[in-house]
């Protein structure tokens, strides 16, 4: 290499980066210190820089390098130089370069080694791209706790767009329900640099609650001080839901564990007093008493009927499964409801499935289940007493993949959101008193229990009621 052109170059000698004086054909005509030591050459011998270039971006590199010379501008780009058998990013500038003394026109280059920038660049890709892909909910807040960033799973979760959260506080969609102190807590944790876990229920976009565990973790910059709070939600509200239908199941046994100990002890008093009612009649002749009788007689068939429902519900049936069709249990059940006084006015309509398999069930029972529900929405209908108006209870059957889904709609009085989580238990009834037991639909519950399946209800206060029996395909 040259030695004469040292001209003002020395002072690039305490640059970190690279820098070379090369000439219109490439030539390296002077470099510095950092070049040398990376590139490990020796004065003498004669380089050419595009040599050091990555192949698939060296055509790029020399039309750069052309357009400086010849238009005298200045430009840059990223690329990677083999060096030392390994190749390393760096971006390359190129500045026209002049001096008082130089016969020649000369480009310096410099190349500032980015591998660590890179380094960092794919990590911050990977991270992001497993943040938006994640099923999980995450959020990013600054030191005010405005958020900075949601992935895709929290838009999905709260109902919001990224739009809308960005820059609010996550008190937009809180619901309240945790306590200040709870929140101050939260804030004293992660204020001190330590991680912070809690269950939270907060409120989606459209007024739905949904419970979440929420891990909280502060991000520390490099001189280890919190710089913001990054937020992760693990979805709770199917385990809540689990919980409660769980709590249900376990008092649901304890009654029926109840009502097998009542009807045994009531059971046979009562038939005494029938008995006793009976010989009664037989040997009085007062029509005063008789009527009397009558009336302590008919109640007592009221309680028997109560204490025949209780022992169906708490004792394991006798009945054995047989392959059953359920469409035709439905349309009997039907046909045994259209023939009540109540029901004349009521249009039925059916919707079954010809694709739905035999089932083992007990058809008697299931039976049981379909008119107690019917006879339920005729109720509701003669309640609610509109004039001109046209009465209707829809069935419906469907199969769904491994499971037969009934669904039975009325156009009756509907029920208050608050009795929708009672109307399983016994002796829970809207009906007026003495119209219903309140036993019911406690033993369809039972029924449809005992059969692997799962019944559930779904109304609205004036606009009706519907119910939905799933029963698995074996």
């Amino acid at each position: 290499m040259n030695n004469n052109i040292t001209l003002d170059f020395s002072l690039f000698d305490g640059f970190p980066d690279m820098c070379f004086l090369v000439n219109e054909n490439g030539n390296i005509r002077v470099l510095n210190k950092a070049s040398l030591n990376r590139l490990e050459l020796h004065d003498s011998e004669p380089e050419i820089f595009f040599d050091y270039v990555e192949l698939c971006d060296r055509s790029k590199a020399e039309s750069l390098f052309k357009e400086s010379f010849t238009k005298g501008n200045s430009s840059d780009f990223e690329t990677r130089l083999f060096i030392k058998k390994n190749f390393i990013n760096v971006k390359i500038t190129y500045i026209p370069f002049t001096s008082n003394g130089l016969d020649e026109k000369l480009i310096l280059i410099t190349a500032r080694d980015i591998s660590e920038e890179k380094r960092k660049e794919i990590d911050l890709i990977r991270f992001f791209n497993v943040a938006e892909n994640s099923v999980n909910p995450l959020q990013i807040t600054d030191l005010n706790g405005k958020m900075i960033y949601v992935n895709k799973a929290f838009e999905a979760a709260s109902g919001y767009t990224s739009d809308e959260l960005i820059g609010k506080n996550p008190r937009v969609f809180g619901s309240g329900k945790n306590s200040s102190k709870f929140w101050d807590k939260m804030w004293d944790t992660i204020s001190s640099g330590k991680v912070w876990v809690g269950e939270v229920e907060n409120l989606r976009k459209n007024g739905e609650a949904f419970f979440t565990q929420l891990l909280i973790s502060p991000i520390l910059d490099k001189d280890g001080k919190v710089s913001g709070y990054f937020g992760i939600h693990r979805d709770l509200t199917e385990k809540r839901t689990l919980e409660r239908q769980l709590i249900h199941t376990q008092k649901m046994e304890s009654i029926g564990t109840l009502a097998a100990g009542i009807a045994h002890e009531v059971g046979n008093p009562l038939a005494s007093i029938s008995a006793l009612v009976q010989v009664a009649q037989r040997i009085t002749t007062d029509p005063f008493v008789n009527e009397k009788l009558g009336l302590v007689k008919s109640q007592v068939t009221r309680i028997s009927k109560i204490i025949r429902d209780l022992v169906d519900f708490s004792r394991p049936s006798n009945y054995e499964l047989e392959l059953t069709d359920i469409n035709k249990v439905v349309y009997e059940a039907v046909e045994i409801t259209k023939v009540g006084t109540k029901a004349k006015d009521i249009i039925f309509e059916t919707d079954l499935s010809n694709d739905i398999p035999m089932l083992p069930l007990i058809a008697d029972q299931t039976q049981q289940v379909f008119v107690n529900i019917l006879l339920n929405a005729v109720d509701a209908i003669a309640e609610k007493k509109r004039e001109n108006k046209v009465e209707k209870i829809s069935v419906k059957s469907e199969c769904n993949g491994d499971e037969v889904t009934l669904t039975f709609t009325d156009t009756g009085m509907g029920i208050k959101e608050e009795n929708l989580s009672k109307v399983f238990e016994p002796f829970f009834t809207t009906k007026k008193e003495g119209r219903g037991t309140g036993l019911g639909l406690w033993v369809s519950y039972g029924i449809v229990k005992s059969f692997q399946g799962d019944i559930k209800i779904k109304s609205k206060l004036n606009e009706g009621t519907t119910f939905i029996i799933k029963l698995p395909i074996s």
